[in-house]
């Protein structure tokens, strides 16, 4: 496999490919969505929730926190996960650009 050449394109494509990939995997998903539903900081064991491993889940929310995506507060012997506000917009923001950039499928081919 070959190397990246992330010299070749913008800073915002390559940030948007590092957020692209960590929203790349289903569990990590499903950690959002979960989040989301609750509205509130989870601090409860995510295991029974979403019938992964602990050592599982403990590496998706590393890498979702790793993005800035979702923070964690420890509480006594547990952390608690919520979604970062400020990120998720942000995110919200620059996915709607490249969104909003889709032509009038009318004038597509």
């Amino acid at each position: 496999m070959g190397v990246t050449r992330s010299d070749l394109f913008t800073e915002k494509q390559n940030e948007f490919s590092k957020i692209a990939k960590v929203f790349g995997h289903p569990a990590r998903l499903a950690i959002l969505e979960y989040l989301l539903k609750s509205q509130t900081c989870i601090c409860g064991d995510l295991v029974e929730e979403l019938g992964l491993a602990q050592a599982t889940i403990s590496q998706h929310l590393k890498e979702l926190k790793n993005a800035e995506i979702i923070k964690g507060n420890i509480e006594g012997t547990s952390v608690c996960y919520c979604i970062n506000e400020e990120k998720w917009y942000e995110l919200k923001v620059i996915f709607n650009e490249l969104f909003d950039r889709y032509p009038n499928p009318n004038d597509c081919c």
